[in-house]
């Protein structure tokens, strides 16, 4: 019985503990503090400006801030890698597109980038411009081709970092054109195209959203886009698969997702949240100016979308011969 006296008001301590526990924070009360959305690349690209738009759409309809923290290096694997090994807690969110799917060829990653991440909704997808400084002896892309197969080497194509979609597309479009180009990566599409403006180096496979703005202003010269239909929002441009690259096809997209473990009543949340920003008419005609399209869906077809771009572009990486540097 003395036993018993000792240990029940522990008991009772512990019971009266458990009752004014906070419950378990709901999808309905998250997010309670602000929100980090990774881009593991410079600002100013593709990358940025789309993970800014879905940050302040976010921020005005959960309450909360959104912000974008920009890690660049290593063709996106720090950014990614970070992002990935984050608490599981809805905190930490990354946005990702084709390097996250091409590093697995590249890169010897200490995670699994379909198992060891919790998919939310994929944002927009449409192609990638071929542009050029107008300085460039070629009004084409048939003639930029012609102008390669004469000068072997002598084309410096910009990217947006070694591994990256812009690289791959680059390393894709002269081997199928049968051309030798030079490729000169950097830390980002944005560094990238200063350079391609400022004539230091003469072409760039971009996302379009950096690109446009720079064609419109007549900085650059836009010969083709590389899906393998033309761009509604852009109709007098013509495909590389119409100038002279049959069959070529690369198709930009951006997805976002977390670590893996995050609760599915905040995964659904925020893919709700984010389908409702991608419906609004101003988002739409923010993503057609910049020659993309809102996507939207379930995250399990941005999960399908990531294990078959992995294929894809392992199969790119082996058949063009491309190695890490």
């Amino acid at each position: 019985m003395v036993g018993l006296n000792r240990v029940l008001p522990y008991v009772l301590l512990a019971t009266a503990a458990t009752l004014v526990a906070p419950a378990p924070l709901s999808a309905q009360q998250y997010p309670t503090k602000p929100v980090k959305i990774i881009v593991a690349f410079a600002p100013g690209g593709g990358f940025d400006l789309t993970a800014r738009l879905v940050a302040q759409r976010l921020s005005t309809t959960l309450g909360q801030q959104f912000i974008v923290e920009n890690k660049p290096g290593a063709g996106g694997s720090i950014g990614f890698r970070s992002g990935v090994k984050s608490p599981p807690d809805g905190y930490t969110l990354t946005l990702i597109s084709q390097p996250y799917a091409i590093n697995p060829s590249f890169y010897r990653l200490d995670y699994d980038p379909v198992a060891d991440i919790t998919p939310v909704i994929e944002i927009s997808h449409g192609p990638f411009l071929v542009v050029v400084h107008p300085s460039l002896a070629a009004r084409n892309l048939n003639e930029l081709i012609a102008l390669a197969k004469s000068r072997p080497g002598q084309i410096n194509f910009a990217t947006g970092g070694q591994g990256t979609g812009t690289h791959l597309a680059a390393e894709l479009f002269a081997s199928m054109a049968r051309i030798k180009i030079t490729v000169v990566h950097y830390k980002g599409v944005a560094p990238a195209l200063t350079d391609t403006v400022g004539g230091q180096t003469n072409a760039m496979i971009s996302t379009s959203a950096a690109a446009l703005p720079h064609v419109k202003a007549g900085r650059l010269r836009a010969f083709a886009v590389t899906t393998s239909t033309r761009n509604p929002a852009l109709p007098d441009i013509s495909t590389v698969a119409e100038s002279g690259v049959p069959g070529y096809e690369v198709v930009s997209w951006y997805g976002l997702i977390g670590p893996k473990g995050m609760p599915r009543p905040i995964v659904d949340r925020l893919n709700a949240e984010v389908t409702k920003a991608l419906r609004l008419k101003e988002t739409e005609e923010r993503f057609q100016s910049d020659g993309h399209f809102p996507a939207g869906g379930s995250p399990e077809q941005l999960l399908a979308t990531i294990k078959k771009e992995i294929v894809v572009w392992r199969k790119v990486v082996s058949d063009t011969g491309v190695k890490a540097e």
